[in-house]
């Protein structure tokens, strides 16, 4: 018996094309105006070290998951096999913008050594993520979802919907009409007429209006296009993320809970994949991840790739292996040829943004309906140390903007407790929602434990650093007596759980 030909492109891939494009396209349109627009990074260094690299890696992990579709394809003598999307991961496309790149560039000004340490921070992600390829599983059921998703939720509420929403009202009437589109066709779900793609729409239709109205007079933006220039940076291997090396390690608590999530986000997009009739083998999955991750820091990158949730969604469509192959190559040349820094700057942010938005709530709603319903105390306990980070990001800037001002003493104690409660947020609420998670479920020993990891982390500003750009130190070293307080809160902490728990015990026992 003949088995059926691979069908790898048809109609529906163009529909896929321009979901997973679009994505990929707001993180890098999100990335150069956090860059350039909030802390004033060099934009042309932006379009002509960060993004080539950055896009190669998005090439390099499309590339394979194209392939991976092929071979599935040629195993399982199926004609409708679905590739594996995969794009810019967005929460830490953000969060090193935020967290790493942008108080980099504030303290040093160095616009090259901001750039080494992104590649370097990059380097070290993709290189915990080839060794918890191999224990993904492990991860999985050890790390309490509580934690891991609680910290999600937090950067879902703080980073992709706060900021977006910012964005959007910076042009309201361009921006609303996409959040409108949005809102209809991707989170409800309601067929737009002709079936148009719903990000393509958004994006087209706000872009008009932005345009439109602008050249007629009736907002007070006065938008250009911008000019077409062709530059051609084609990202080459380098070593120079070495020189990044000294600062990066500084922002491992960052990098190590971005690597663990898409990890898990891993494995859970390749099981959502299997239940839609694609059984891909999970390791091959997240080793490709890692790679495009390794790959994309090796030639200039500072984003990390990773599966996209939303695989069944893709097939829906009538994706089939085309719309990956037609992302990777677009996102990469467009990145190289420097179409890629004209697209940035010609779709507004007010435009294209409600698109994270629409991944912000999915990931808050994700939080929420897959932990158990008994966490979600946990669940949202962990997103207040994100909420906090949000906070200092504003003070940073208010402070910023006053330097030379001698400052009242109340608001210089107040924005050192920020930075104590903001830096590290990420694995900060990963403990805390697993730590009130293990109370929930009666596993005393296992919060203390974590109030104990807390106190430990916060001795070496790896959590609650007091550090201005939240490097890790010795305990001795640290200038401010926060460090000994909070440490010593959390063992306090421990110490309640304990005795209340032996309380119990003894009680029960009589």
């Amino acid at each position: 018996m003949t088995r059926p030909r691979y069908r790898w492109a048809q109609w529906g891939d163009l529909n896929a094309f321009f979901g997973l494009m679009l994505d990929n396209v707001t993180n890098l349109v999100i990335l150069s105006g956090l860059l350039g627009g909030v802390f004033g990074y060099p934009v042309d260094m932006i379009y002509s070290l960060m993004i080539p690299g950055t896009a190669l890696g998005v090439l390099f992990g499309d590339l394979l998951y194209t392939w991976l579709a092929f071979r599935l394809a040629r195993k399982t003598g199926r004609s409708d096999v679905t590739a594996m999307p995969l794009g810019l991961d967005t929460p830490s496309t953000i969060g090193v913008a935020l967290a790493v790149l942008g108080p980099v560039y504030l303290e040093t000004k160095d616009a090259m050594l901001t750039w080494q340490v992104g590649m370097c921070t990059l380097m070290l992600i993709g290189l915990i993520k080839v060794v918890f390829s191999f224990f993904g599983d492990w991860v999985r059921t050890h790390v309490p979802s509580a934690g891991l998703l609680g910290s999600l939720a937090g950067i879902g509420i703080a980073l992709l919907t706060f900021f977006p929403l910012m964005k959007i009202f910076s042009a309201p009437a361009a921006g609303m009409a996409s959040l409108g589109i949005i809102l209809y066709s991707i989170i409800a779900r309601r067929r737009l007429p002709l079936g148009l793609p719903g990000a393509f729409t958004a994006v087209a239709v706000g872009c008009l209006i932005y345009y439109f109205s602008g050249s007629l007079g009736l907002t007070s933006a006065k938008p250009h296009l911008p000019e077409l220039v062709w530059a051609f940076h084609l990202p080459l291997p380098t070593l120079d993320f070495i020189h990044g090396f000294g600062r990066a390690l500084g922002f491992l608590p960052i990098a190590l809970p971005f690597a663990l999530l898409t990890i898990i986000g891993g494995i859970n997009t390749t099981e959502s994949a299997r239940v839609a009739g694609d059984e891909y083998k999970t390791r091959d999955i997240l080793l490709a991840e890692a790679l495009a991750t390794i790959v994309a820091a090796l030639f200039g990158g500072v984003a990390q790739s990773t599966p996209y949730i939303g695989h069944p969604a893709y097939k829906a469509m009538g994706g089939r292996a085309a719309y990956t192959l037609a992302t990777g190559l677009f996102i990469g040349i467009a990145g190289m040829m420097g179409i890629m820094g004209f697209i940035v700057e010609a779709i507004p942010e007010a435009v294209i943004t409600p698109i994270l938005l629409f991944v912000g709530l999915e990931i808050v709603s994700q939080a929420f309906m897959e932990s158990p319903r008994r966490h979600s105390h946990a669940v949202a306990f962990a997103t207040i140390p994100i909420i906090g980070y949000l906070v200092l990001i504003f003070m940073d800037g208010v402070v910023g903007r006053l330097s030379g001002i001698a400052l009242p003493e109340s608001i210089t104690a107040d924005h050192a407790t920020l930075r104590a409660v903001g830096h590290g947020f990420i694995l900060t609420a990963m403990l805390w929602g697993g730590m009130l998670a293990s109370l929930i479920d009666g596993k005393t020993a296992a919060a203390v434990l974590q109030a104990l990891v807390c106190a430990a982390f916060t001795l070496f500003g790896i959590i609650h650093s007091v550090s201005p750009a939240g490097d890790i130190y010795l305990p001795w070293r640290a200038q401010n007596p926060l460090v000994w307080e909070i440490a010593l809160g959390y063992f306090i902490v421990a110490m309640i759980f304990l005795l209340a728990s032996s309380g119990q015990k003894n009680r029960r026992s009589a």
